[in-house]
Order: structure tokens, then sequence, then C-alpha cells
């Protein structure tokens, strides 16, 4: 019997998921990725204070993004091709102060990316 083929999605992070230790507390492994930006976007720093994601970053701030509307900001990070069960993992990890969407990066691929909820 054949295996069913995984779904791949593509993840952009410019924050906490591309930590090692975030990476294989979520998804039991290190991701490969590229370097990629997200135009038109803005970041600031949000308080964590859920307990278990201050546990798995370490980190009681973490960055988080919103549209600026000017086409000259950019937001530099990592592109990660991941399955739709880590994906739902990643929903999972991120607090109710992000929400996930599609966007368009500098590179041209439409990614997944967290922003500001």
């Amino acid at each position: 019997m054949n295996s069913p083929t995984l779904q791949t999605v593509l993840l952009f992070s410019y924050g906490t998921l591309q930590d090692r230790a975030v990476q294989l507390s979520n998804f039991g492994r290190e991701l490969q990725g590229r370097p990629d930006s997200l135009p038109g976007y803005k970041q600031q720093m949000v308080e964590i204070t859920d307990p278990d994601v201050l546990a798995t970053s370490g980190k009681t701030h973490h960055p988080i993004v919103q549209e600026s509307g000017n086409a000259a900001d950019e937001i530099a990070g990592t592109v990660f091709q991941i399955t739709a069960q880590e994906l739902a993992a990643a929903d999972e990890y991120e607090v109710a102060d992000y929400k996930r969407v599609s966007v368009l990066l500098k590179s041209g691929v439409d990614a997944w990316v967290y922003v500001q909820a």
C-alpha cells in the first residue's frame, strides 16, 4: 500500500519559530529554510504571558508584525517548507495576539505568516 503524499506549505518566520529549540519542541525536528522578506509590514514587540510559550522560547517578549501601508517597510526572516500537521502545531504554539494570514513574500512566493490579530 502506498503512503499518502504529505502536503507541504510554506511558513514565513521573523521570530521565535526560527529558533532551533522552538522548532524541536513544536515540530520534533529542526527546519531547513531560506532567507526571504515580507514587504509592507512593520515590527514591534508583544509581551508573552502563556507559561508554555515562555518555557519553550525562553523569552518574555516576541516580535509581532502588522501591515504598515508602506512598501518600503520590510521584515527579514526565513521561509520554511512544513507539513500541514506542523502548521497546525505552529497554530497551537502562537498566542492569541497572533493570527495566521497568507502573504506574498519578496521572492514572489505565497506563504503563511503570523501577524498581529
